[in-house]
Parts: C-alpha cells; sequence; structure tokens
C-alpha cells in the first residue's frame, strides 16, 4: 500500500487517482456543490462574488471550470485567470498576449537553435575535408 501526505491537509492517507486524502475529496466535492448551487440562483456572478459569496478559493473554483465540472458557456461574466499574467480569460490556460509573446519566445529560440547547429555542422564538414587534404 502507497502512503503518503495529502497535499492539501497535511494528514497521512493512502494514496489515489484524486491525490488528496478522502476528508478532503469530500471537502472538494462540497465546495463544488456550495459553488454550482450559488450559481445556479446568481448566472451572472463572476468568479470574485462566488469566491467571496461561497468562501471558495479562486483556484478551486477554475479548477473546477478547467475540469469541465463549471460551466461558464451559460455564465457571460464568469472569467478565470490567466495562469501567466491573471488577466481575466475564458477559455485555455493564458491570454492571447501571453500565448503571443510564447509562441515568439520558442520561435526566436527554434531559431537561435538552428543557427547554432547549422554554425557547428558546417565547421565540421570543412574541418574534415581540410584534414582530408593534409
Amino acid at each position: 500500500m502507497n502512503l503518503g501526505n495529502c497535499p492539501r491537509c497535511g494528514r497521512l492517507y493512502a494514496l489515489n487517482f484524486r491525490d488528496v486524502c478522502s476528508n478532503c475529496i469530500k471537502e472538494i466535492e462540497q465546495e463544488y456543490q456550495t459553488c454550482v448551487d450559488y450559481l445556479r440562483e446568481n448566472k451572472g456572478a463572476n468568479i470574485q462574488e462566488l469566491s467571496d459569496e461561497t468562501e471558495v478559493s479562486i483556484k478551486t473554483i477554475t479548477k473546477f471550470i478547467r475540469e469541465g465540472r463549471i460551466s461558464i458557456e451559460n455564465a457571460p461574466n464568469m472569467m478565470y485567470p490567466c495562469e501567466v499574467c491573471g488577466m481575466l480569460i475564458r477559455e485555455g490556460h493564458m491570454c492571447d498576449s501571453c500565448r503571443t509573446r510564447l509562441t515568439k519566445d520558442l520561435a526566436s529560440a527554434a531559431r537561435e537553435v538552428g543557427q547554432k547547429e547549422n554554425n557547428q555542422v558546417g565547421g565540421r564538414a570543412y574541418n574534415a575535408v581540410d584534414k582530408l587534404r593534409d
């Protein structure tokens, strides 16, 4: 039996597929139900209002949204923070600005690596040819 400490409460528990102890699973389910009940009554609520009224953290609410447990499709004001900059978004993990910046940075890094590889390969080829001439 694999044992571990629950990352949420610190108690020792038998490891399971949820990575938290059974007591925390119950608490998470209760938090989820509280959020769902509040949203049924207040469809225009945003994530801050939901968090304040239910006392469920924005991080936990965001996790419910990303897991697909809370749908934001019929909640026009419901948005969650970008993982990079914190700007409110309705889909994905990053806002358009952070996604664009990441794409540019990756393309730039790929070009740098490609240039270094070309220089190294070219240098080796010429060295091999030069050695044959000697």
